[in-house]
């Protein structure tokens, strides 16, 4: 599998996703850090709930490495104008809003989030969050060609209690070097 097009993902069916997903590669976190990724969730009904693109940022916290255990996340905000359009951080590309902050880490089969070995985890149940509603997100990340470090696919799940809800893949794809203080 491989040769994967960005738009290409964004536009698949669920059942086409679930196919590359499971088949993807476990990210290495040392190609995260550093930059954003511009990011395109596949449901339409993301789009009318004013939250179908945005921009993912994984960076290292105090006292982590890009070869430890866990690097952070966050995510960006951004003007919703169409899968074509420009990734422009709100409320500026200066002063970007970041909130969504996550823990990322390779999965552990012990946790209660363990569905796919083959990811990392992008755990949002960190207290940086308060009680911000993506507390409960908890994305998994592959690599779906391993000869591309600039793509990544993803999926989410809201974790209500035990339960864990399917709510949608997303597409990631390097988009800019992380700019300015991160304020976590």
């Amino acid at each position: 599998m491989g040769g994967f097009k960005y738009e290409d993902l964004c536009q698949m069916r669920d059942s086409e996703l679930e196919s590359i997903f499971r088949a993807g590669k476990t990210p290495e976190k040392k190609n995260l850090v550093g930059y954003e990724f511009r990011g395109y969730n596949t449901p339409m009904i993301t789009e009318l709930l004013g939250f179908r693109k945005f921009k993912k940022g994984f960076f290292l916290a105090e006292g982590q490495s890009e070869d430890g255990l866990e690097i952070m996340g966050f995510n960006v905000l951004v003007v919703q104008n169409g899968l074509y359009g420009k990734w422009l951080a709100l409320p500026s590309e200066h002063a970007p809003k970041r909130y969504g902050f996550y823990r990322v880490y390779e999965v552990r089969p012990y946790e209660r989030d363990n569905k796919y070995t083959n990811a990392l985890l992008l755990n949002y149940g960190i207290p940086r969050n308060g009680l911000h509603p993506a507390r409960l997100l908890r994305d998994y990340l592959v690599q779906p060609d391993p000869n591309n470090i600039d793509l990544y696919l993803g999926r989410a799940y809201f974790a209500l209690g035990a339960l864990r809800v399917f709510p949608s893949f997303f597409v990631l794809e390097r988009y800019n070097r992380i700019e300015g203080k991160i304020g976590y």
